[in-house]
């Protein structure tokens, strides 16, 4: 009977998803909310006017080459910082009025309109973010988004072709992911990823070190389990109910065990918002007696309304072929749009996973002979590491971009020209960069010299940490970047 209320006798409406829709608006709006906070608080430092990489050259240049830029405002507009923080407040407005569910309470287009303007503003900003916005979380953003659109109002019944592009998303998301990690290292092969990953990872949490201590053959548990739930869940998504509750609730739990080792942004917490699509409301009732159950009968959609959505339905359908290729080609693409509006992309993520840990720490003096008897001191970041005692904070879903770059400078190459400029901003004591940082070491004055040093990193044992009381132990390996001083990069 539960399948029958997935397509009602009126086929358009999935009237057993109130639950699932409510969830998905409110929750994907939730994800824009933090998304345009992280923006506000440090695209003009890392992009702004006098950014590491400033937009309005980079749009500079592109023009100057042909290209054909990808959508984004600021090409009918010229960047300001001011319109780049008009656009980030208009988004937090929005934002919070939809998880507040008051749009929810108009006609369909209301809604409809208010996720557009998300969707078209995020895609904005990203399209002229480059390095600093190269996530794959980000499409993935502006694909939730889009489709939340479409989700209807609460007078209209949940379309149920919406709610099916929902559970495809997932999917994408997810097999896609496992996918690549079946085609990637060997580790993930071998059930060993994990003896690594904790460890390694971007960002650790406050919980890292204690999931990386965890014996080997619970190591090789998580492994199984990641497969499992990345290679066959993802089918029951759309199996009838119970079961396709179920294939979402164990999405919603492996996706809690990564937000509770690590910090992925809003990655794990739009996997958990977008796997509600597949719980029916009387699943979600039965586990949970306060959630109402859906109405059987209630408001048709108007004919407007089921047009709309048919046509984008069928628009999406058509741009899953590729999506649907690479999902089973050998050369998988891995967080990969396949049109400038970022609409139905390929993801996936850890493919292979780093063995060792090396982290780039920055240092600054304020004595005039940057030689061995020179009084270094350390700039802190807010969550990339660095303190050896200090316990990793929990910052996902919030992004640090820069702390996320830090993290690839040893895997590509310390001489990017944002890490020299990151530097000689430190030089210069730029205010708006030292707010991205937890620490300045100089209160403000500006240092002599700066200099990039390679450490390796490993989580100390419970033994080390009873002797030493770190929660760290790095080594030396050597300067990557010399000392240099003011003008150096010019």
């Amino acid at each position: 009977m539960d399948w029958i209320l997935w397509f009602d006798a009126n086929w358009f409406n999935a009237t057993d998803r109130e639950f699932a829709r409510q969830v998905l608006q409110r929750g994907i709006a939730a994800l824009y909310f933090v998304a345009f906070l992280s923006t506000l608080n440090q695209f003009p430092a890392l992009l702004g006017e006098h950014g590491l990489l400033p937009v309005p050259r980079y749009l500079e240049r592109a023009a100057q080459s042909g290209q054909r830029p990808r959508p984004t405002l600021f090409t009918r507009w010229r960047y300001t910082d001011r319109r780049l923080r008009a656009m980030c407040w208009t988004g937090l407005a929005v934002s919070a009025l939809l998880v507040a569910g008051l749009p929810q309470t108009g006609p369909p287009w209301v809604p409809m309109a208010a996720f557009l303007l998300l969707w078209g503003l995020y895609m904005s900003i990203v399209n002229v973010g480059h390095t600093f916005y190269g996530f794959g979380w980000e499409m993935l953003l502006l694909e939730a988004g889009f489709l939340a659109a479409f989700l209807g109002s609460n007078r209209v019944p949940p379309p149920a072709p919406i709610m099916l592009l929902a559970i495809w998303l997932v999917f994408r998301l997810e097999f896609g992911a496992g996918m690549i990690k079946i085609r990637g290292g060997r580790e993930w092969r071998d059930f060993t990823a994990l003896y690594y990953h904790h460890e390694t990872q971007p960002m650790p949490g406050p919980l890292s070190r204690q999931a990386h201590l965890l014996p080997k053959p619970l190591h090789r548990v998580e492994v199984a389990g990641n497969h499992f739930a990345q290679l066959v869940v993802p089918f029951l998504l759309f199996a009838p109910q119970p079961v396709a509750s179920i294939a979402a609730g164990v999405i919603v739990v492996t996706q809690l065990w990564l937000i509770a080792t690590g910090n992925f942004a809003w990655l794990n917490w739009m996997a958990i918002v977008l796997a509600f699509s597949a719980v029916s409301d009387r699943v979600a009732h039965s586990v949970f007696p306060v959630i109402p159950l859906g109405q059987e009968a209630g408001a048709e959609s108007p004919l407007w309304w089921v047009v709309l959505v048919s046509a984008v339905t069928v628009l999406l359908l058509v741009l899953s072929y590729r999506p649907l290729l690479n999902l089973f080609s050998r050369h998988q693409l891995m967080n990969a749009a396949f049109n400038r509006w970022q609409l139905v992309n390929a993801y996936g993520a850890f493919g292979t996973v780093t063995k060792e840990r090396i982290e780039i720490i920055v240092e600054g003096t304020l004595d005039a002979d940057p030689d061995n008897t020179a009084e270094w001191r350390e700039y802190g970041f807010k969550g990339k590491p660095g303190d050896v005692r200090r316990i990793p904070r929990q910052w996902a879903p919030y992004h640090l971009r820069l702390d996320w770059l830090m993290w690839f400078l040893p895997l590509r190459s310390v001489h990017e020209r944002w890490f020299h400029v990151f530097l000689s901003r430190l030089l210069a004591a730029d205010p708006a960069v030292l707010r991205l940082l937890r620490e300045d070491p100089f209160a403000g004055e500006r240092p002599a010299w700066v200099r990039a040093r390679a450490f390796l990193y490993r989580f100390a044992t419970r033994a080390e940490f009873r002797e030493t009381g770190q929660r760290w132990i790095r080594t030396p390996l050597g300067e990557v970047v010399p000392p240099v001083s003011r003008g150096w990069d010019r």
